[in-house]
């Protein structure tokens, strides 16, 4: 577990609280969501690199620091993931952004791929995948086996939710990614649902259940 970063910051968990009531409507979900996902990107991007820049202030020059956030990658395993991909980039609007489609075959819970688009030269970058749920941590593990290929300089998993299982899988798999996510839930149920989480992520920002 020590490549796992629980940001349990309070606005953090009170956000996600407030996530988890079934009561709560597609767009409170969405407003949460992207709030939530823009305070995560602050723990996230803690030990990004940063160059020194020569600036002038309205008094004299200066050298200030400043990220490059091009050479930011955020992927988004869709569809559920472009919930997180918003707040992420408040922080850092300058960031390349990559996809990756995978759907969980219903029966196996493998996950399919259907897309996958990156930026270039990526062996550059730094990447941070994001997606709300890691649960059985297959489709982690594959867009994570995908994007080794284009051999990044970093990977980072965010997540809102994960639990035992997850963690587990994603780490006997790749070691060398670092997990962050605002809550470590009790379990999986029989159907690969995080419990009690908070329901299918991709239908409640979509409304689409």
């Amino acid at each position: 577990m020590s490549n796992v970063h629980l940001i349990d910051h309070p606005l953090v968990q009170h956000k996600l609280t407030l996530m988890r009531r079934k009561d709560a409507s597609t767009s409170t979900f969405r407003t949460l969501l992207n709030e939530l996902s823009t305070l995560m990107a602050y723990e996230v991007t803690r030990d990004m690199p940063l160059q020194d820049v020569e600036i002038e202030t309205p008094l004299e020059t200066m050298t200030g620091k400043m990220i490059d956030g091009k050479k930011l990658v955020f992927v988004s395993i869709l569809r559920a993931g472009n919930g997180i991909l918003e707040g992420m980039l408040n922080v850092v609007p300058g960031a390349r952004v990559g996809h990756v489609g995978l759907y969980r075959d219903p029966k196996t819970l493998e996950p399919v791929e259907y897309y996958f688009k990156m930026p270039q030269e990526m062996e550059e970058r730094d990447v941070v995948i994001v997606d709300p749920m890691l649960a059985t941590g297959n489709s982690a593990i594959a867009a994570v086996n995908r994007l080794k290929k284009l051999k990044p300089k970093s990977i980072k998993f965010v997540c809102l939710l994960t639990c035992p299982e997850g963690i587990a899988a994603l780490q006997k798999a790749h070691p060398d990614v670092a997990i962050y996510t605002a809550a470590i839930d009790r379990q999986l149920n029989e159907h690969g649902y995080i419990l009690p989480g908070l329901g299918d992520a991709g239908d409640r920002i979509f409304g689409t259940k």
